[in-house]
């Protein structure tokens, strides 16, 4: 035990301080985030809301997310990222303390736009950040560690936003959620200010490439917007199934969730720091956990033992810690010979369309067809976001080879 705990420390090492600030922000802003999780329950508990209009607020919701994360590339590449992350997590602040304040459907549609069109411009820039941040050679272990703060601010926010709703109210959540994003920006102000951070940043390319020219990258793009469609079902579609077909109370639906949240925060630094010196390249290993992904919705439909929830949980979680630092690793290489923010904007934006159609998708299809049906549907968008991840890989390979020398008698 002993020393599987000095090796599993030992994955940690060598990231730079910048590096953990910069987790420790994240995970400020998402775990501040607390009110999205309850945010259709208040509308409809609180507002009175039809099931309709909640629809409409969420895509609001998602289009203000598309909108920002593009906006966020454009500030970095204008302002740089410092600039915009600061900007973006205190105007966020602002405009979450008030939310509270509005109360029909057209200023919270409006309302709910501006918020994650602020709050999105955050993302593309702290990629940037990271890739500034961060040694070279441990990029892929710096985007996991910003992944645990994520996953870390998720599941401790609907826990504490739960408790607030019950002590002060929703909105008291909206203050909280304010509160939260103004003291990131209050620490990143002090640990992260460019005068004092140590950055590795590569000297600004003068001719940069324009990401929308990158046909390799926008088939990546594609690649994981179906992927977050499939990845998306386990927070709507997959949590109705769990309750109405196989009869799991709220209770057991949250252990396995909390068994991926779990799961994530042990394993992926180790895992992701023993694939790095595998022979595998970063695509390969993509294509992997989309295939693991699509197959833990695909055994749903082979038996009605219970234990299958688990087993499909457990393939979903190793396939999501495959796949997510990879592509995160690959888009931030990608950027180097180009606009970064325009780069990460566009990663952005791919899985911000994915919350767009993801969700509603996959409840459509539930009320049309069925569950059997839509869990072969949404395993065929896993397999066919798999086959394009195997054919740019075989691309990029083919490229990169040296061309056989031809000997002339």
């Amino acid at each position: 035990m002993k020393r599987l705990f000095h090796n599993y420390v030992n994955t940690f090492k060598g990231l730079s301080t910048e590096i953990w600030w910069l987790a420790l922000i994240t995970l400020i802003n998402r775990a501040g985030t607390m009110v999205i999780p309850f945010l259709s329950l208040y509308l409809k508990e609180d507002l009175n809301f039809t099931i309709s209009d909640v629809g409409w607020v969420m895509s609001a919701f998602g289009l203000g997310s598309v909108a920002g994360s593009w906006l966020g590339g454009k500030l970095t590449d204008k302002i740089g990222y410092y600039k915009t992350m600061v900007r973006s997590l205190l105007c966020t602040g602002f405009l979450f303390i008030g939310m509270q304040f509005l109360n029909t459907f057209s200023t919270i549609c409006i309302g709910i736009f501006l918020v994650m069109l602020v709050a999105d411009t955050f993302r593309p820039a702290m990629f940037v950040a990271l890739n500034a941040y961060s040694k070279p050679e441990n990029k892929i272990r710096s985007l996991t560690l910003i992944r645990l703060a994520i996953n870390l601010g998720f599941s401790a926010g609907p826990a504490i936003g739960g408790l607030i709703i019950t002590g002060l109210s929703y909105s008291g959540l909206f203050w909280v959620d304010g509160i939260t994003c103004i003291i990131a920006t209050l620490v990143m102000i002090k640990v992260l200010n460019p005068k004092k951070a140590k950055s590795f940043e590569a000297p600004k390319i003068e001719q940069p490439i324009s990401a929308y020219s990158d046909k390799v990258f926008l088939m990546f793009l594609v690649a994981m917007a179906l992927f977050g469609i499939v990845f998306l079902q386990y927070f709507s579609t997959i949590t109705i199934y769990y309750k109405d077909i196989r009869a799991l109370t709220e209770f057991d639906i949250g252990l396995l969730l909390g068994l991926n949240g779990f799961l994530i925060f042990i394993f992926e630094m180790p895992l992701i720091k023993w694939l790095e010196n595998s022979k595998f390249t970063k695509l390969s290993l993509m294509y992997i956990g989309a295939i693991l992904t699509g197959l833990s919705i695909l055994i749903l439909n082979f038996t009605g033992w219970i234990g299958v929830l688990v087993v499909g949980m457990l393939l979903m979680t190793v396939g999501e810690m495959i796949a997510f630092p990879f592509s995160n690793a690959f888009a931030v290489d990608r950027a180097k010979k180009g606009n970064q923010g325009e780069y990460m904007a566009l990663y952005s934006m791919s899985f911000s369309i994915a919350h767009i159609f993801g969700h509603n998708a996959g409840l459509q299809m539930t009320a049309q067809v069925g569950y059997t049906k839509t869990w072969y549907i949404i395993t065929g968008i896993a397999f066919i976001c798999a086959l394009i991840l195997f054919i740019l890989n075989y691309k990029l390979k083919r490229k990169t080879q040296p061309k056989p020398i031809i000997a002339i008698k």
